[in-house]
């Protein structure tokens, strides 16, 4: 189970290795840009769905010369998704 903290560090880790705000990631996977702003307030929260959505794209566009951010397990991706 991921937890908030989590799509924060990955969303910031990009978008500093990008030279890029939250807000151009979120509008990747959303087309909205104010998702991770959102999520940033005290209480906020994701579904599910959207949880399993964000940690897939995060798998599948994450840069091969970016590290993975520790104490966040990543997911494996499917062999037919890595072709």
């Amino acid at each position: 189970m991921y937890e908030k903290h989590a799509f924060i560090t990955l969303a910031e880790t990009l978008a500093t290795h990008e030279g890029v705000t939250h807000f151009a990631i979120s509008m990747r996977i959303f087309g909205k840009g104010d998702f991770f702003k959102n999520l940033k307030k005290p209480r906020a929260d994701c579904r599910m769905r959207t949880a399993a959505r964000l940690i897939t794209w995060f798998a599948e566009n994450w840069p091969s010369d970016l590290e993975w951010p520790e104490g966040i397990p990543r997911p494996a991706l499917n062999k037919k998704d890595a072709a």
